[in-house]
């Protein structure tokens, strides 16, 4: 069994190319059945999220070309351009990117949280529907493992920051006072939840929050001190948002040119900023084009998300080591499972040799032969017989030369 993975992600694609990649909850069990049932993926697991979309696969050999051309079908993107954004790795080089992923050494973010948790999501979709088996359960528990290890041992995550944090501190040098903002909040994920709460630490009084459900936008309302509307009413609540903070898993806009324009007519062109960290986007690109507005996509915190970053890297290298001895300890565990057929394989011809000498044993001892002779003459038999084939091999790689076959034997037997 190889381990493959691959995918795309904020370092080698754009936005534009992201969220046609893009696996929604709506799409991802049926993605996940035609993986492995259609694309020559035994076992497959996917995570999607705003930076990053990975396919991780146990298949036969560590082809790629069934799941990329599977890849290109499903997001639309032609190979060519998909060629151009995608990256994949084989075996070893899959389990250390694992790894990396989980720890947060590859977020935009350096050393962020969240991923893990989206990784965990993920795995666990792909097992309830059974897309995981042996090697993928194997690798992902192991992997869970390590960004625990990386995270209890170094200093990748001292001072936590994310997406989230990052977006505040942007919205804080574009207003100088940020707590008198009215605050306008899409969404009501993780991602949205994590704005609320840096919000509040930066004393954000009127923070007004919309969600397709209006239940869960109550219940993180409730918890951020805040008000919860509908999708619905965003138009008519628009015109008092100075910042306006997006994150859905929309597959289409929730706002469009117009609606900001109409908005901005009513505030009289007061300035709006707008932070849309959806992927695919929740704004229109062309609101990018309107005055007055300040449009940031989650590409353009690359710019901002420096802070702490000094100490991060400087925990980068001991969280290296660590994925590296754990890559080779998983990898130990890969190499045992080629064994397995092998002695499988050996145990059941030890066994069918044992049981027709014991017959022939039994057989005897029925006809009346005496007990001792038989069971000396099956010892004899029984032993004959399971040294013949290896000592014919040993003679022949004596005629050869052939000493590695004979220090192996020395080392299989113990002799």
């Amino acid at each position: 069994m190889h381990i493959l993975t691959l995918g795309l992600n904020h370092q080698t694609a754009s936005i534009e190319v992201r969220e046609k990649a893009v696996f929604g909850p709506d799409s991802i069990h049926q993605a996940l059945a035609d993986l492995t049932q259609s694309a020559g993926a035994a076992e497959a697991t996917i995570l999607s999220t705003c930076n990053r979309t990975e396919i991780y696969c146990g298949q036969e050999n560590d082809d790629k070309t069934r799941i990329l051309a599977w890849l290109s079908e499903y997001s639309g993107l032609n190979q060519s351009d998909l060629n151009k954004s995608i990256y994949h790795y084989p075996n070893e080089a899959a389990v250390k990117h694992a790894f990396r992923v989980a720890s947060g050494l590859d977020s935009l973010v350096l050393g962020e949280p969240q991923i893990l948790g989206q990784m965990k999501d993920a795995f666990l979709t792909a097992s309830s529907i059974g897309a995981t088996g042996k090697v993928l359960n194997r690798l992902f528990q192991h992997t869970f493992n390590v960004a625990k290890q990386v995270r209890t041992d170094t200093a990748i995550g001292v001072n936590a920051v994310s997406v989230a944090y990052s977006g505040v501190n942007l919205a804080k040098r574009i207003f100088t006072r940020l707590s008198e903002q009215t605050v306008l909040l899409i969404g009501a994920g993780e991602t949205i939840e994590l704005v609320a709460r840096h919000l509040k630490q930066n004393k954000v009084k009127h923070i007004i929050i919309a969600n397709r459900s209006i239940g869960k936008a109550q219940t993180l309302a409730k918890e951020a001190g805040s008000e919860a509307i509908t999708l619905a009413q965003i138009p008519e609540r628009l015109q008092h948002a100075d910042i306006v903070v997006t994150s859905t898993a929309s597959t289409l806009p929730i706002l469009g040119k117009g609606a900001i324009e109409a908005a901005l007519k009513k505030r009289k062109h007061s300035p709006m900023f707008i932070l849309d960290l959806a992927v695919p986007r929740d704004v229109e690109p062309e609101v990018s084009q309107l005055k007055d507005v300040y449009l940031y996509t989650i590409d353009d915190l690359k710019s901002v998300i420096d802070e702490n970053r000094e100490v991060r890297l400087r925990a980068t290298e001991q969280a290296e080591n660590i994925i590296d001895f754990q890559v080779v300890k998983f990898m130990r565990w890969m190499r045992s499972l080629e064994s397995v057929p092998a002695i499988k394989s050996f145990r059941e011809g030890l066994n069918d040799l044992k049981q027709a000498e014991l017959e022939r044993a039994l057989k005897k001892l029925g006809n009346g032969g005496d007990a001792e002779k038989v069971l000396k003459q099956f010892a004899r038999d029984l032993t004959n017989k399971f040294a013949h084939q290896p000592s014919q091999v040993l003679k022949q790689a004596d005629i050869e030369g052939n000493a590695s076959i004979i220090s192996a034997a020395r080392k299989l037997f113990n002799f």
